[in-house]
């Protein structure tokens, strides 16, 4: 087991719409949510995050700024595509999964590829 918690963003209506809407190509075929949701970033979190929806929320409001920022360059790098940020619209966007649980189930070391 791993000392930290997994938490997750599922992207809701509005941020799927906003992906389509900011599409540089013309023409592109619109995704759907389930494709958006398909494979999600993963951000580790120290396991006190987990312990609770205050908890979470309390890390949240601490932190939203460059979760957003990078769920927004994760489908466009171009910040002159990205709408205003703020907390309200986060939460219009984003529903937030914890989980308090991750097992490596590998024998080998944890490595950092950007180290590498």
């Amino acid at each position: 087991m791993l000392n930290r918690s997994a938490l997750l963003l599922r992207h809701k209506a509005p941020a799927v719409q906003w992906i389509n809407d900011a599409d540089p190509s013309p023409g592109g075929s619109p995704v759907t949510a389930e494709e958006v949701n398909r494979d999600r970033i993963v951000y580790l979190v120290s396991d006190e995050v987990s312990e609770s929806p205050e908890e979470v929320r309390r890390w949240l409001k601490a932190n939203w700024r460059n979760l957003f920022e990078s769920e927004l360059e994760a489908w466009y790098a171009d910040p002159s595509l990205w709408p205003k940020r703020t907390l309200k619209r986060f939460d219009e966007w984003f529903e937030v999964e914890c989980h308090s649980v991750m097992i490596d189930t590998l024998a080998g070391p944890i490595l950092d590829d950007e180290a590498l």
